[in-house]
């Protein structure tokens, strides 16, 4: 599997601890999630809902530039499980190219080896995350 350096490196913090510390630093992850530039905290409209994840999440792509794609996520700080899963997003992908961000397989998050610590439900919605960047990179393309 080939995947960006960022996001090698985050897959290899989680394969280097076991248990709940797996847990623990998603939680960390999720304090580290940018907050939404004053041009999209002030219009929400802007932002996609990612209804899969369990509570409310929105993303927008930035992708005019094929070479440094930008994410930008909002979700609320009393659900530090999705806002850890758009954090590794966004730690491992923003600033990436299309293409880049085209090519990470639709199940690399199998990696972290969250499965014992997180729902199959929790982890459908980071794959739901990625598949709505996918698209709408792909949509920047064709404009």
């Amino acid at each position: 599997m080939t995947l960006p350096a960022k996001l090698t490196e985050i897959i290899e913090d989680f394969e280097a601890v076991e248990g709940q510390d797996k847990l623990q630093l998603l939680l960390e992850l999720s304090d580290e999630l940018p907050a939404l530039p004053a041009e999209l905290a002030e219009h929400p409209e802007l932002l996609e809902p990612v209804p899969e994840c369990q509570t409310p999440l929105f993303l927008k792509v930035d992708a005019a530039d094929a070479e440094h794609v930008r994410l930008y996520f909002s979700a609320p700080p009393e659900s530090p499980t999705t806002r850890g899963f758009a954090s590794i997003l966004h730690q491992g992908l923003d600033g990436e190219s299309r293409q880049t961000v085209l090519a990470v397989p639709e199940d690399f998050y199998l990696a972290f080896g969250l499965g014992e610590a997180v729902s199959p439900l929790r982890l459908r919605g980071l794959s739901a995350m990625l598949s709505r960047i996918k698209r709408q990179v792909r949509e920047a393309q064709q404009a």
